[in-house]
């Protein structure tokens, strides 16, 4: 059993007690985190507390949780949709609707699992559940991802993302008319201090930069182009929604519901990098995803 511990800040305040050790424990759920709490292997300053509790500032929250070992992701037969591939890369378009790894409750049907069939020649450097993974896209946002077949592979790749040499453009359908034809939001991203499960727009979060550029506009939407700067999690979804202008679909980041289109309007076009044994500049673009292009002519008809 492992005890672990995490002292309340000011910004932890009023969070619940299950969601704040939920963001805490990213591998685990939030049914999980509910469990430990029922059977009393959660403590706040040394007493059992429910699932519901306000979270004050300078408690100490103390967990015991038996040390999961990460088990071996089994190679699943799935299509790959593979842009290219050599002895060091793999350059996929990731589909809508699949995880890139396995998670703590979800262990098939992953990009793992598909790469995992497809090739023996995988890095480790991520560990046994994220074999070649270098960086990710969310569940709900297809589009192309690069994959490291050796561990020399993966820290060039990883280092690239790190001096932002790599470039990742998207492109999303946002609610609302968008008044400047480009423009770059640097705000930084955190936690969300009402509710861990989520990211936002915080005081001393980490860097964020995304710059956007509109493609056209529409009545009460815009077709507009994103390039990240920096790679925080839901970063284009929570700058979106930041200015005003949240994403089409968004179930976690925008409260307008909108009939046109299942799932957020959000698609990885373009990856560049540099090739980590070659060193010269790849290129890859993707084609905007059937939805996505059936989304865009609806608004065509209703302009």
């Amino acid at each position: 059993m492992n005890k672990n511990q995490y002292k309340i800040t000011e910004e932890d305040e009023g969070v619940r007690l299950d969601k704040l050790l939920a963001s805490v424990n990213e591998s685990y759920s939030r049914h999980q985190v509910q469990t430990w709490i029922k059977n009393k292997d959660v403590t706040v300053n040394n007493q059992p507390q429910k699932a519901n509790y306000r979270c004050k500032q300078n408690d100490l929250i103390e967990w015991h949780i038996q040390e999961v070992k990460q088990e071996k992701v089994e190679p699943e037969k799935i299509p790959l949709d593979i842009l290219y591939e050599d002895d060091d890369v793999i350059v996929i378009n990731k589909p809508k609707g699949m995880l890139v790894h396995p998670t703590q409750t979800v262990k098939s049907n992953t990009l793992v699992n598909a790469l995992k069939f497809h090739t023996t020649h995988l890095s480790d450097l991520g560990g046994e559940e994220r074999p070649g993974i270098v960086h990710r896209l969310d569940q709900d946002t297809s589009g192309a991802l690069v994959i490291a077949k050796d561990n020399e592979t993966h820290a060039h790749l990883k280092n690239q993302f790190k001096n932002k040499s790599v470039i990742r453009i998207y492109e999303a359908v946002v609610f609302g008319v968008m008044a400047h034809d480009k423009g770059v939001i640097k705000a930084p991203i955190g936690r969300n201090p009402k509710n861990r499960l989520e990211m936002a727009v915080v005081s001393g979060g980490k860097e964020a930069e995304t710059h956007f550029r509109v493609i056209k506009r529409f009545q009460q939407y815009t077709h507009v182009q994103c390039e990240l700067k920096t790679g925080r999690t839901h970063q284009i979804r929570v700058h979106m929604k930041y200015i005003q202008h949240p994403i089409v679909g968004d179930e976690v980041y925008c409260r307008k519901k909108s009939p046109l289109i299942k799932g957020q309007a959000l698609f990885a076009k373009q990856l560049r990098f540099i090739h980590p044994k070659t060193n010269e500049w790849m290129t890859f673009t993707v084609e905007q995803p059937p939805q996505f292009k059936h989304l865009l002519k609806k608004l065509q008809n209703m302009s």
